[in-house]
């Protein structure tokens, strides 16, 4: 289950070389590192709104979706230097401290990342997808596209699976999307451009 968490307790055995009295007074960037060093292989650590998240590993369904998804967007886009990337960290500015998410899917042309850097400007982004899971539906549906917005990414496609609904949300604006579209699952999603493809969600 996802949640925010509060600074980290003193820890036990030498994973971590600080001394736990050097670690009182850490920013939340600082706490924010801590545990993404600490956290276990497949769990991500995404912090937003001054909050740190940590994300178990997705379930069976979620994966189908994400990979449908990924299907259709290379069988399907016009621009077929786009690629696909997933599991792409994402330092994205913020209300007050910057963001740092790693959302399902990223769009961006080919060579985007092609560096060794674990988070990375959302600049050439075209469309960010995000698939809820129980834990963090509410999140999803308003604190990361709050985040995706602010950051200026074109497209986010969020598909709600506790709703049963894929949001299109497109010309970013301030904190949030003025163009939102809802569909419901199972019927065909139009995609903004440049992606400008139809999503077939009755696959999910």
């Amino acid at each position: 289950m996802a949640m925010p968490l509060p600074p980290p307790v003193p820890l036990q055995g030498d994973s971590v070389s600080e001394e736990p009295e050097d670690r009182e007074g850490a920013t939340v960037e600082e706490t924010f590192e801590l545990f993404s060093a600490m956290a276990p292989k497949g769990w991500r650590v995404e912090l937003i709104e001054g909050e740190i998240y940590v994300v178990p590993p997705a379930d069976g369904e979620h994966e189908e979706i994400v990979t449908e998804v990924v299907e259709q967007g290379i069988a399907r886009r016009a621009d077929k230097e786009l690629r696909n990337f997933t599991g792409v960290g994402l330092s994205l500015p913020g209300a007050g401290d910057a963001a740092r998410v790693i959302p399902d899917l990223v769009i961006a042309p080919k060579g985007s990342f092609a560096d060794q850097q674990e988070w990375h400007a959302p600049d050439p982004v075209l469309l960010v997808a995000e698939v809820t899971s129980t834990s963090t539906a509410g999140r999803g549906r308003v604190q990361k596209i709050r985040a995706h917005a602010r950051a200026g990414i074109p497209a986010c496609l969020m598909i709600d699976r506790e709703a049963g609904e894929a949001v299109v949300c497109s010309e970013p604006e301030g904190d949030d999307y003025t163009h939102k579209s809802i569909h419901k699952l199972g019927t065909e999603v139009p995609l903004p451009a440049p992606l400008g493809f139809t999503l077939d969600t009755a696959e999910f």
